[in-house]
């Protein structure tokens, strides 16, 4: 299984490790997309501060962030799944899980990123601000820009078993699952019940939770139906849509009564 997930706006402090090594990021063959990236970025925040705050669309409060962009050689590295906070990761709660339940989110768990492309939750990253909605001068959109890369590298890290599909839309737009693959892949949505709304708090809160339910419940499902069946047995509301045609994605539809 392979569970593909949105980052998150906010990230923890760098702190003080070893800097950032490029080499050891997993998906090696990401390395050329995000070493033009990086270096882009590094150099529109280390000229110009001003340009780079209307670039990276930041408030005048969160100018700091442009100093920490410029420094992201030399800053200190954590695992990605202690940078990545907010209200998804906050449920999910890495941090917590027994031994055998973060070897499989290690195995299985993949954060998208405009700044990466997607990493593990092991790999070693500094904390750094820039969205897949992003617009660099030189590159151009980060979504279009990753895509090319993505659909090399993806599909082999997917391989024979089942596409969770957890990403925001922004992110989304980096990578979609064709064909064969396609059909093994199911997307998330969490409805709160009695309206049949997305409300954005507690549909990032429950991805989170079910994420953390399937790696402590060690379900392994090898397809959307197999899902299914898995989410259920977790007690989870699951409505199912499924494709209309070969080559499609399975769409999911997870209903919650309470908003917490």
């Amino acid at each position: 299984m392979l569970v593909l997930l949105p980052p998150s706006e906010g990230k923890a402090a760098s702190g003080r490790g070893a800097p950032l090594k490029p080499e050891g990021l997993s998906l090696p063959g990401l390395a050329g997309a995000r070493a033009t990236v990086l270096d882009e970025l590094v150099e529109l925040c280390a000229a110009d501060e001003e340009k780079a705050r209307e670039v990276l669309g930041l408030s005048e409060g969160l100018r700091g962030e442009i100093a920490k962009n410029a420094g992201l050689r030399t800053a200190g590295a954590r695992p990605a799944g202690e940078i990545y906070t907010g209200v998804l990761y906050d449920a999910l709660d890495l941090a917590s899980l027994d031994a055998a339940a973060k070897k499989r989110a290690a195995r299985s768990l993949l954060v998208f990123s405009g700044l990466w492309g997607a990493v593990r939750v092991t790999d070693r990253i500094p904390s750094y601000r820039c969205s897949m909605g992003v617009k660099l001068p030189g590159i151009g959109a980060l979504g279009s820009y990753w895509k090319a890369p993505m659909a090399e590298v993806l599909p082999e890290a997917a391989g024979d078993g089942l596409v969770l599909d957890l990403r925001s839309a922004a992110y989304a737009a980096a990578w979609k699952p064709k064909g064969e693959l396609a059909e093994r892949t199911a997307g998330v949505r969490v409805l709160h019940a009695p309206t049949r709304k997305v409300v954005s708090h507690f549909n990032k809160a429950t991805k989170g939770r079910i994420v953390r339910s399937l790696l402590q419940s060690g379900a392994a499902p090898a397809g959307p139906a197999e899902l299914v069946d898995a989410l259920r047995r977790l007690g989870y509301t699951v409505e199912v849509e499924e494709p209309a045609k070969p080559g499609r994605a399975w769409n999911l539809d997870v209903l919650v009564d309470e908003i917490h």
